[in-house]
């Protein structure tokens, strides 16, 4: 018996071809793209655990595209990308934030916060919940967590001791680039530089700084130890990121994907938070082997002098009423 094969049924057959190479395709760009970038480098354990804890832990319908070192968009530059809709999710630090919501400028002041205990509970308070709120309103930014990632200290290259804020006039200390940055460095006493967190290394090596400001964390995995004598114990800021998605992005997403998000979100903080603790503990005794020396000024000294010059400052003006003494009560 002989087959005939009709127009009719080529068609069919091309439709029917058709669809099954059309569906995976759908299937495929129906995934949510989350790009970020982060300053740190890729071998910084905070970049393992953005990788790791966030990224691993989201569903089959995500696809995470992590970007490190500041390879996709400068440090401080973040915000921006992401309102511009080029950028979905970054670790946001809160001086960025201030240069768009001058209120801000009062989680960037020095000695605000006296521990993580401390910082943690204002965020997680009605204070953050406005913080977090303004930030949705005027900048389209919703933040995820708030990740602790270590306080900040000098570390000098020149052995001359620290007791006091006097002690660091003329010293040019290396903070992040912009006017918030710099003020804290003016705020300690030194005379601040702007230097991009990669190039601190050569810039400390070659002399064109005298000290940098960062937690032991990020001192130890830049290997700043190398070409500095000492790490000052100043604590003059909690550190801590803004880990950050664009609020077009959020709201295009279901409520059960919104979920998943926000849990490797909190994933992601409490294995940052938990490594950094833990890290801090165990670093004071790295760098003295490594020949550095290591202990406290007087710290009393630094907290009154530092926020009397925030008191008499513009960015004290730019405080939300009331706001400071909420703080101080948690």
């Amino acid at each position: 018996m002989s087959t005939r094969i009709s127009r009719r049924h080529v068609l069919q057959g091309s439709a029917a071809l058709g669809a099954g190479l059309w569906l995976p395709s759908v299937r495929a760009q129906s995934k949510i793209t989350l790009t970020y970038s982060d300053t740190v480098p890729e071998q910084d354990p905070r970049s393992q655990y953005v990788k790791d804890a966030f990224g691993g832990s989201l569903t089959s319908e995500f696809e995470f595209k992590p970007y490190f070192g500041a390879t996709l968009f400068k440090q401080g530059t973040e915000p921006v990308a992401m309102q511009r809709g080029n950028l979905d999710m970054s670790n946001l630090a809160a001086f960025d934030v201030q240069k768009q919501i001058p209120a801000w400028a009062i989680t960037t002041t020095p000695y605000l916060f006296r521990d993580v205990a401390h910082m943690q509970k204002v965020f997680a308070s009605d204070v953050g919940k406005e913080l977090f709120k303004m930030m949705e309103d005027q900048m389209g930014i919703k933040v995820l967590a708030v990740p602790y990632i270590g306080t900040r200290n000098l570390n000098l290259k020149p052995k001359k001791k620290i007791a006091t804020p006097g002690d660091l006039a003329g010293l040019k200390l290396r903070m992040p680039g912009g006017e918030a940055w710099q003020f804290v460095g003016t705020a300690l006493g030194a005379n601040p530089v702007p230097v991009a967190y990669t190039e601190v290394y050569t810039a400390l090596q070659t002399g064109a700084i005298d000290a940098q400001d960062n937690p032991m964390s990020g001192t130890k995995n830049m290997k700043f130890y190398e070409v500095t004598s000492q790490y000052v114990l100043t604590g003059h800021l909690i550190a801590n990121n803004l880990f950050s998605i664009s609020l077009k992005k959020w709201n295009g997403m279901s409520a059960a994907q919104q979920a998943t998000v926000q849990a490797a979100a909190d994933k992601f903080s409490a294995a940052v938070t938990a490594h950094t603790v833990k890290e801090e503990s165990e670093l004071a005794s790295f760098f003295k082997a490594q020949g550095l020396e290591v202990y406290a000024p007087d710290q009393a000294a630094f907290r009154k002098h530092v926020l009397d010059v925030y008191a008499k400052s513009k960015f004290a003006a730019d405080w939300k009423p009331g706001m400071l003494e909420r703080i101080n009560a948690l």
